[in-house]
């Protein structure tokens, strides 16, 4: 009982130092895309983590490039992660650090959604409630038909969606496949999906000292955080340890804050509360189920 315990503790803080990367990661990202184009930043950043990653599996024996990379569940998970690296990346460049990142706490609601699609998953009503509720969250933030609409925010939404299509994907690809393999694989996909916004603005940009050096700092907050998540999974339970994703969250509402002096409404605020509270419920009920 006892090592189960300090099991789940480890997990929880591998989980809330990946957020606080990932937090980081997007700071530094959005502070980069003020100096060169956005598609360059996360062009860079790809190639950056592809390169670390691409090091580690050949240092561990393995190939850079497994073959199941290519199965179709791969390519899958390779189209959705282009999406959500594609859109989140001009969110992140474009809005508010703190609304994007809230909007993408509603991953594990599209997840759990698609399940069911899917997976054939069985929900109850008191999960269907909270899947609605946090998208009435996600609503609330976006405030369609509102003055206080921003168009851009959908970039957010679509990088989410496109997160949770890729979350899937993972659910169902080859158990042979490393860390560093998928590793690879992700960052591969991000300096593809750097290529096209590059292609699409036609404009690339000298690089300064300070985009230079936010860029090196996304790149170790990247690997940093993908190692940390992925020891967080593999480590305790994950029932206990997943919910600490939301500590996300606070730190890029405190980046935010801090860094680009945002200031968050009361809506949006709200919103966010509703996203991570109803994500807490369907956790607490995987649980209960299990």
């Amino acid at each position: 009982m006892l090592s189960g315990l300090a099991e789940n503790h480890r997990g929880a803080l591998f989980m809330v130092f990946a957020m606080a990367a990932f937090a980081l990661e997007d700071m530094a990202l959005k502070a980069a895309a003020r100096d060169i184009p956005i598609g360059q930043a996360v062009a860079l950043f790809g190639l950056g983590g592809l390169i670390i990653f691409a090091l580690i599996a050949r240092v561990q024996g393995a190939r850079v490039f497994h073959p199941d990379l290519r199965s179709p569940v791969m390519i899958w998970r390779s189209l959705s992660e282009i999406t959500g690296r594609l859109f989140y990346a001009l969110a992140i460049a474009l809005t508010p650090l703190s609304s994007a990142s809230a909007i993408l706490q509603a991953t594990p609601l599209v997840v759990a959604l698609g399940a069911v699609i899917l997976f054939k998953e069985r929900v109850g009503p008191r999960r269907w409630l909270a899947i609605f509720v946090g998208f009435i969250g996600v609503i609330m933030i976006l405030r369609p038909g509102l003055d206080a609409f921003d168009p851009l925010s959908i970039f957010a939404v679509l990088g989410m969606l496109g997160f949770a299509g890729r979350d899937l994907a993972t659910r169902a690809s080859p158990a042979t496949l490393s860390g560093a393999q998928l590793g690879v694989a992700g960052f591969a996909v991000l300096t593809v999906s750097g290529l096209v916004l590059l292609a699409v603005s036609g404009e690339i940009s000298l690089m300064t000292t300070a985009a230079s050096g936010y860029i090196m700092l996304t790149i170790v907050c990247g690997v940093l955080a993908y190692g940390a998540l992925t020891l967080a999974m593999r480590t305790g339970e994950v029932s206990v340890v997943t919910p600490f994703r939301y500590s996300r969250l606070l730190f890029a509402l405190i980046l935010g804050v801090v860094v680009f002096h945002e200031r968050p409404d009361m809506m949006t605020l709200a919103g966010s509360a509703v996203i991570v509270l109803s994500g807490l419920f369907l956790l607490s009920r995987a649980k209960q189920r299990a």
